[in-house]
């Protein structure tokens, strides 16, 4: 595959004007493909299989949230997601040498802790879309959402330990490990959305945890199914940790400036929610009149009410959104995501791997940084 020169560049706001500007990577399109591909075909039917166990309603609930029926229960064939963490855990069983197979356990067990994630996720954040059509909570209530979550993660575990091996037992430990730091994300943005202030390192501790957690482990998690030590582990999930990085900072330029059609999102999606995330705060982090302008603005917005922040219209968010870019925040989260990337791709070289595997973990993590939803 192609690879573009990557350079690092600080994480500091103040000197944006000597900042490097490191092109984004060529993507091998029909390797990452083919990698999402089948992590999405070896996975799905032992996800299947796992939420068949689920009691009615819950059974179909979570089908639905898959993708796999309408709302109506009729069979669809529901977008269900990049399926980016499947292939990181057929990829990491690679790694330890073991076939792709092996790590499917875990790909499974990320899912389900993910998908958990998700349900919890929209009723909290009031998101009434998610992949281009109405959310759980929407469509089957709180309720079912609540219960479908705690029912995924729950069998989450159970798949893993099922195979009855003392890796099985180490997988596990990371995967709830990296549960509690996925749940430590969520309550860390959430009490973020009312502060008038969050600096750029709890962004980035916040994010570490909500997403690069899940992330990491989903990198690491075939690995030790297939026998990897933990210091191959380790760095399998630091890898992850920093993709996981690059993934929600394209994710949080795609929450403001994201195209709904290719987002499933409304527009302005993270400016409704009031979410402090890595444009928003780096913007703020800034010097200069925008800046200034936005601290104001937003710290005003913090004292209205959830129904008076309803009333804002589309002219309210786009002047928001053009203040953020206007102080450097769109392009500063940008770099980010590079620079994450970059750091992400460094940490493969200390593991001793197939030329083709780590190949294709650079192509995933190229496909990151240059998504459009």
């Amino acid at each position: 595959m192609t690879t573009s020169t990557r350079t690092r560049t600080s994480t500091s706001i103040g000197n944006r004007g000597e900042t490097v500007h490191p092109a984004s990577p060529a993507i091998d399109t029909e390797s990452v493909t083919a990698l999402l591909e089948r992590g999405r075909s070896l996975a799905t039917p032992v996800l299947r299989a796992a939420v068949d166990r689920l009691a009615p309603p819950m059974d179909t609930v979570a089908a639905y949230h898959f993708g796999w029926i309408d709302a109506q229960g009729r069979p669809a064939a529901g977008d269900g997601g990049k399926a980016v963490r499947p292939a990181l855990a057929l990829l990491s069983a690679q790694a330890a040498g073991q076939p792709p197979e092996a790590g499917v356990p875990g790909a499974v067990a990320v899912e389900l802790v993910h998908n958990f994630s998700l349900l919890h996720d929209d009723l909290m954040d009031g998101d009434e879309q998610r992949r281009h059509r109405d959310t759980v909570w929407k469509v089957h209530g709180p309720a079912q959402a609540i219960l479908v979550g705690d029912a995924l993660f729950a069998l989450a575990g159970e798949i893993l330990l099922e195979l009855g091996t003392a890796e099985a037992g180490r997988a596990t430990r990371r995967l709830t490990v990296a549960t509690r730091k996925l749940i430590d994300g969520q309550a860390q943005d959430i009490s973020y959305e009312h502060r008038e202030r969050v600096t750029v390192q709890e962004c980035l501790e916040m994010e570490g945890n909500k997403t690069g957690a899940l992330l990491a482990c989903a990198a690491s998690i075939g690995a030790v199914l297939g026998g990897a030590d933990d210091r191959t582990a380790d760095v399998l999930e630091r890898y992850g940790h920093h993709l996981g990085l690059a993934f929600q900072a394209v994710d949080d330029v795609l929450g403001i400036w994201g195209d709904p059609q290719s987002t499933g999102k409304q527009t302005w999606s993270d400016l409704r929610q009031r979410k402090k995330s890595l444009p928003v705060v780096a913007a703020l982090a800034a010097s200069g009149p925008a800046s200034e302008r936005l601290a104001r603005i937003l710290a005003d917005d913090a004292k209205k009410s959830q129904d008076e922040f309803a009333d804002f219209t589309e002219e309210d968010f786009a002047f928001r959104a053009a203040l953020i870019e206007e102080a450097g925040g769109r392009e500063w989260t940008s770099q980010e995501a590079r620079r994450q990337h970059a750091t992400a791709v460094a940490a493969l070289d200390e593991v001793d791997m197939p030329e083709p595997v780590r190949a294709q973990f650079v192509a995933l993590a190229d496909f990151v940084v240059v998504r459009e939803r």
